[in-house]
């Protein structure tokens, strides 16, 4: 809105375009010095009540937009949380936050590992679309360390930043290290502080923005550091609509709680690093009540993919890196106070690129329209008992399709994969490549081995086009294809629909 102002020779001062009128008579006996500081003082004035009209013809025309926090953990499996049925490991600020909020058990991730995950959150899209099939990693060789999000993607952070959002991130990045505009304040993030890649690839340096700033990392520290940032982000952006994407290093191995925690969960080294997990997710959560914006934020909670050694699947076949639901199938809960009903459970299949969708259309920003969105409102399952918003879902692996599911069905297009069940027989002779030096953490010597496998390693032997009935057989045990010949063609001919898709695809450059 355009305003021109004019001073007329009788001391009024008007507004141009709206035809309101300011007027003060300057007194023949007052000094001209004065005078003309009355006057100033008229336009200063004037000009405050024009703006304050702005800001109300403002507020009028956009609603008070929510903020909005996503926070990531790293390899946390499927039952690795209380409200999610673990009996050891202790997590009541998630627990919490499931009680008051919404709970979702059939959430998925498009592929078991990192960085195509996080992908997938940040874009939308799936990995095969956005061109992050892989995990960038700067000891893995020269295509892993030259590995990054393609310039073309567009990120939930820069569409947050053009909508006028205050966006920060904290913790592990994994979408391209090498150079500045790879990284998170290249992508459309404010700020950042965090590791890069995952916290057991090496250098693993501490970053802030893109400067390093601790080398060797003091792990034990990180997930302490991190809340600290988080909440001095939220304080610091309180007045101001804001996006926070808080992407835990933990429990991603080499699993480091913070002292306070140590020894004091009663379930070994990995349930003292959810209790540190969790007094984070509790902290965000009291800072956002301290400062009145409870009401105002929508909060969601999820992983990566399933779990590492001494973690659980809850009940599931495989772990991370399997293409059993143990890889794909991880917690998602969401918390928003008067928007999003308590105890709410909801057993639809939903998968990562959703929670691009739901959150833009939380906030009222319009995504990407140049290209294929992957991603679903999750709303309608947050707040009811919704059916799942896709057709099927898919997982990858690598950078092929290799499964196809629906509420009640997965087919194996590919035969399925477990790469690391094999370790768990040769515990003795295996030896982690990237294990703690034993000079930054708490408990080096306690990481957990093959012989802590979080997952059923049980059921029929992997072979192409399997069939598993996931609503009467969640572990994957018995391959059912010969007996539904109508179910095998009906997901085959969904997969060979979007397997031409993904062959299609054009990727941004």
């Amino acid at each position: 809105m355009r305003s021109q102002w004019k001073t007329k020779n009788d001391g009024t001062i008007r507004r141009l375009g709206k035809g309101r009128t300011i007027r003060f008579h300057l007194d023949e006996q007052i000094d001209p010095h004065c005078a003309f500081m009355i006057g100033s003082l008229t336009i200063v004035v004037a000009l405050g009540l024009s703006l304050s009209h702005a800001a109300a013809e403002a507020s009028a025309e956009q609603p008070d937009r929510p903020n909005v926090v996503v926070i990531l953990a790293d390899d946390l499996g499927y039952g690795d949380l209380a409200c999610y049925g673990h009996l050891k490991f202790k997590t009541p600020n998630l627990d919490r936050m499931a009680a008051e909020g919404a709970r979702l058990t059939q959430f998925n991730t498009p592929m078991p590992f990192c960085a195509p995950t996080r992908a997938a959150l940040l874009t939308g899209r799936y990995p095969f679309r956005c061109g992050m099939n892989g995990n960038p990693a700067p000891d893995g060789g020269a295509n892993a360390d030259a590995l990054a999000l393609p310039e073309g993607e567009v990120t939930l952070a820069q569409l947050f930043h053009q909508a006028g959002y205050a966006t920060g991130t904290v913790g592990k990045w994994h979408l391209g290290h090498q150079r500045a505009e790879q990284m998170p304040t290249g992508r459309g993030f404010d700020e950042y502080l965090g590791i890069l890649y995952s916290n057991d690839m090496r250098p693993v340096k501490l970053i802030e923005g893109t400067t390093p700033i601790e080398y060797p990392v003091v792990q034990t520290t990180l997930t302490r550091r991190y809340t600290a940032r988080a909440l001095d982000f939220l304080e610091r952006n309180r007045a101001k609509p804001f996006f926070f994407y808080f992407a835990h290093a933990m429990p991603h191995k080499p699993l480091a709680p913070a002292e306070q925690f140590y020894k004091k969960s009663g379930a070994g080294l990995y349930g003292d690093v959810l209790m540190d997990l969790d007094a984070s997710v509790g902290e965000v959560l009291a800072k956002l009540a301290e400062l009145g914006l409870d009401e105002k934020t929508l909060v969601i909670f999820a992983s990566d993919n399933g779990p590492w050694f001494g973690g659980s699947s809850g009940g599931l076949r495989g772990m991370k890196g399997s293409s059993y639901e143990g890889g794909y199938r991880v917690p998602c809960i969401a918390r928003w106070p008067k928007k999003i009903p308590a105890g709410h459970v909801n057993h639809s299949p939903a998968v990562m690129m959703d929670l691009f969708s739901t959150v833009l259309k939380a906030a009222g920003i319009a995504p990407p329209e140049d290209r294929v969105i992957d991603g679903r409102d999750l709303m309608p399952l947050f707040l009811g008992d919704a059916p799942s918003r896709h057709e099927a879902i898919f997982g990858q692996q690598g950078a092929r399709l290799a499964a196809v599911r629906t509420e009640r069905w997965k087919l194996h297009v590919l035969p399925p994969r477990d790469p690391f069940s094999g370790l768990k027989q040769r515990n003795r002779l295996w030896t982690d490549p990237r294990a703690p030096d034993g000079v930054t953490l708490l408990a080096p010597f306690e990481q957990y081995s093959p012989s802590d496998y979080p997952g059923l390693t049980t059921g029929d032997a992997p072979q192409a086009m399997q069939l598993f009935d996931l609503g009467n057989d969640p572990g994957e045990q018995t391959d059912i294809a010969a007996e539904h010949p109508e179910i095998v063609g009906r997901l085959k001919a969904l997969y060979d629909k979007a397997n031409e898709s993904a062959a299609n695809e054009t990727l941004p450059k």
